[in-house]
C-alpha cells in the first residue's frame, strides 16, 4: 500500500525492475530468446552495486529474471540485499530447482513473490516447462512457501495444445495460487493473434482469473484488458512507461525498455538518472500498439490517465518539469 500511494503521488521512480543475475538457463524453450548455455553469473559485488543504484532511483520492486536466476550461487544474499534497502523482492523462475529445502531458504531470505510460467501439460520440443514435470514443485510450494506464488499459463507461440492452459490454470487455483495467462510474443515482443479455438480457451481462463472468488488474489494479474484486443489482432492505444516506471536491466548492466526491446535505450544503469526516467516516461514507443509484454502493460496502468507522451523533445522540456 505504501508503494502504491507513492507511485500515485510521485512519477519519477521505477515501480518494477526486472534484473538479470545470470543469462544461463538449464532448459531451452523454442520461443525464448532470453537465455544462453554458457554465461557465468554476474559477480555478487556487481549485483549488489546495481541493487544499490535501483534503491537510489527510488525503485519499489526488484524481480530477478533470466536465464534461470536460481543458477546464481548467491541469489539468497541478493534477495536479502534488496529487502535491506526497503524494496520488495521477486523471482521469475522455471521452477526446476524448487525443492522443500530451497523453498525454505527463499523464505528465510525474505522473498516476497515468485512466478512460474507453465507452458503445457506434457513437455515437447517447444517447451520443457510442463505441468507433469512441475506439479510436485507446485505441491512443495503450497506446503512450504511463505511468499506469494503466481502461476502463468500461456497461449500462442507454437503451443500445440491450447486446452493445456485451462488445465494448468485450474490446477494452480486448486492449490491456492494466483493465476495469470499470457499470449506468447514473437522475438520482437509483438502480437501472435489467436485462432478461434485458442481464443475460446483464452476467454474461459480469463473468466476464471477474474472470477468473484479470485478478484483480490489476482489484483495484479487481473489487469489484462490489453490482451483482449491483442487476442483479436487489434492494437492497443496506451502510454508505455518502459524506461521509466518499468526497467529491464540485462546481465551487462544496461537499461532496456524490456526483454524484447534490448538495445533501447541501452544506457548503463550506473549512470541512469531521474532525468532519464522523466524522458522515457514521456517517450512514445513504436512497438507499443502490438506489445504483449504483460508486466510493462500492468505497471504502465498506474499512469494511463496522466502526462500524454510526445515525440517532440523541445516540448518535452516543459512537460518534464511537471513530473
Amino acid at each position: 500500500m505504501r508503494e502504491f500511494v507513492r507511485g500515485l503521488v510521485h512519477t519519477a521512480h521505477p515501480l518494477l525492475v526486472q534484473i538479470i543475475p545470470i543469462r544461463r538457463c538449464n532448459i531451452d524453450c523454442g520461443y525464448c530468446n532470453e537465455y544462453d548455455k554458457v554465461s557465468a553469473p554476474v559477480p555478487t559485488d556487481v549485483m549488489r552495486r546495481r541493487i544499490d543504484k535501483l534503491h537510489e532511483l527510488g525503485t519499489a520492486v526488484v524481480a530477478f529474471s533470466g536465464g534461470e536466476p536460481m543458477l546464481h550461487p548467491d541469489l539468497d544474499g541478493l534477495i536479502r540485499h534488496i529487502r535491506s534497502r526497503g524494496m520488495l523482492a521477486g523471482l521469475i523462475t522455471n521452477g526446476y530447482f524448487l525443492v522443500p529445502k530451497r523453498i525454505k531458504e527463499l523464505n528465510a531470505a525474505g522473498l516476497d513473490f515468485l512466478q512460474i510460467s507453465i507452458d503445457n501439460v506434457e513437455p515437447d520440443e517447444v517447451s520443457k516447462k510442463s505441468l507433469r514435470v512441475l506439479d510436485k514443485k507446485l505441491q512443495d510450494l503450497q506446503a512450504y512457501a511463505d511468499f506469494d506464488v503466481n502461476i502463468n499459463s500461456v497461449l500462442g507461440g507454437g503451443i500445440k495444445n491450447p486446452e493445456d492452459a485451462r488445465t494448468i490454470n485450474n490446477r494452480a487455483r486448486a492449490l491456492g495460487f494466483s493465476t495469470s495467462i499470457g499470449i506468447i510474443h514473437d522475438q520482437t515482443g509483438r502480437l501472435k493473434p489467436l485462432a478461434t479455438d485458442v481464443r475460446t480457451v483464452y476467454d474461459e481462463v480469463s473468466a476464471a482469473i477474474n472470477g468473484p472468488l479470485q478478484v483480490f488474489k489476482n489484483l495484479y494479474s487481473g489487469i489484462r484488458s490489453f490482451q483482449d484486443n491483442l487476442a483479436d489482432g487489434n492494437p492497443n492505444q496506451w502510454r508505455c512507461r518502459a524506461g521509466a516506471r518499468y526497467l529491464y536491466v540485462c546481465e551487462d548492466g544496461l537499461v532496456h525498455y524490456c526483454s524484447q526491446q534490448r538495445g533501447f535505450p541501452a544506457l548503463p544503469l550506473e549512470t541512469y538518472t531521474v532525468d532519464d526516467i522523466r524522458r522515457e516516461f514521456l517517450t512514445p514507443k513504436s512497438c507499443a500498439p502490438y506489445c504483449t509484454v504483460g508486466c510493462v502493460h500492468r505497471v504502465s496502468t498506474m499512469d494511463f490517465w496522466r502526462h500524454p507522451q510526445i515525440s517532440d523533445f523541445r516540448l518535452q522540456s516543459s512537460e518534464l518539469k511537471k513530473l
